[in-house]
């Protein structure tokens, strides 16, 4: 590939703004600015630095709020913490912890288990929902709010390389045009290591203080196991309805949500319609939500993100570090795993379409940028729920995202 001078000015001067623009969200963030309000200075910054005219800000605004994707985040969101209202006000969730922890000697286990099993479920925000089954589980562990978090976080995305309703991986699989079934093992040892990895650095080390054993009469135990019955009905409603029907996840929660309320109340476990619709609206998280889809937007606008390819294509890098390279970054710069497949995999395509090895390299170090940034919803929610600061929750995942990416490197590299 022949990379000339002008095109190493134009990679310079688009990767000097993304850097800049990224240090800006650092610098807000220290002065505890909302992550919301940073990624907007930050977008605008970098707005101007490319197409300072009204018309880009308008057009991305308007694509911003016209778009299906906006609304099934944002009520994607409030379903979930409608439901987890229901189940936390209900009893249930304390009452799963508890039998859970009778049924399960090693809490450990169930810290990593718990956000991985509910991780199945392919809705956007979904953290909000396993955050609080953390904060029970973890009760008594003195755990700095960082690490729950962490914890949340990471084991709730292990299955973005193995599981078949995952949008991202099916996106990946159409538009690379390599078989569903042999995508999936392919990558499906990478959630194994990405388990191992964050048991390793996140779950090891923890320690879990003697604890006493109580007596429950038959009426306590019995309520403890139908708390735990309540709390998985829903879980596996969903990923029915999803799975069997066809329907998004947005729907699917609206309708278990509903179907939930009365059978709470069958199982004389009532919760108000107000506690559970008007206590899940939250005006600042969807507000930050709003900014970072605009973010994104204004990332489309300007064509950064067009450039950002053009510039690795035309590199003298080769494939699998120019896809690695540009994987990694489109999935720090969307959040999501159907951003940077949109992007890279028509690459994937032309480069060689059927290539599970690049189509491979594509989904690990998008996966990787996506769980690093800002941008990534799940990772705003947990850290709203946990209170905790997002530069120190990151360093333990950027240690786990080192480990994976360094024996996936090598793994690739060796059985190419």
């Amino acid at each position: 590939m022949r990379f000339d001078r002008i095109h190493f000015e134009k990679f310079m001067n688009i990767f000097l703004i993304l850097i800049i623009a990224l240090g800006l969200i650092i610098f807000l963030l220290r002065f505890k600015i909302q992550i919301g309000s940073a990624m907007l200075v930050s977008g605008i910054f970098i707005w101007f630095c490319r197409e300072p005219t009204f018309l880009k800000l308008l057009q991305a605004f308007c694509e911003t709020f016209t778009l299906p994707r906006t609304y099934d985040i944002i009520f994607a969101l409030y379903l979930i913490m409608c439901l987890e209202i229901e189940l936390r006000k209900s009893g249930a969730l304390a009452d799963m912890v508890k039998a859970l922890r009778k049924l399960f000697s090693g809490v450990k286990v169930l810290l990593a288990t718990m956000p991985a099993f509910l991780g199945l479920l392919p809705s956007v925000g979904g953290a909000r929902f396993s955050a609080p089954i953390v904060e029970e589980l973890s009760a008594g562990l003195n755990l700095k709010s960082e690490r729950k978090a962490a914890i949340n976080f990471w084991f709730r995305h292990i299955f973005e390389f193995s599981s078949p309703i995952i949008p991202g991986m099916i996106m990946a699989c159409s538009i690379a045009g390599v078989p569903f079934g042999e995508f999936l093992k392919h990558l499906a040892w990478v959630t194994v290591l990405a388990f191992s990895v964050g048991w390793l650095v996140l779950i090891q080390k923890i320690k879990i203080p003697p604890s006493l054993k109580v007596q429950k009469s038959a009426a306590e135990i019995f309520h403890e196991r139908q708390g735990l019955f309540l709390s998985f009905l829903p879980v596996a409603s969903i990923f029915f309805l999803v799975a069997a029907f066809g329907l998004t996840a947005s729907v699917a929660t609206f309708l278990v949500v509903v179907g939930m309320y009365f059978v709470l109340n069958f199982a004389k476990r009532y919760v108000g319609l107000k506690e559970i619709f008007i206590g899940a609206f939250d005006w600042k998280m969807s507000l930050n939500i709003c900014c970072i889809l605009y973010f994104i937007q204004l990332l489309e606008v300007t064509n950064v993100l067009t450039e950002i390819v053009s510039a690795f294509q035309n590199s003298p890098l080769p494939v699998p570090v120019i896809i690695a390279c540009v994987s990694f970054i489109i999935g720090i710069l969307t959040g999501m795993s159907q951003g940077h497949v949109a992007i890279v995999m028509p690459i994937v395509a032309a480069l060689g379409t059927g290539n599970l090895n690049l189509a491979g390299i594509a989904m690990a170090f998008g996966v990787a940028g996506q769980m690093l940034t800002p941008t990534h919803v799940c990772l705003i929610i947990t850290i709203d729920y946990f209170k905790t600061d997002l530069l120190k929750t990151l360093k333990p995942l950027a240690l786990c995202e080192i480990l994976i990416l360094t024996i996936f490197s090598v793994y690739t590299y060796l059985t190419w």
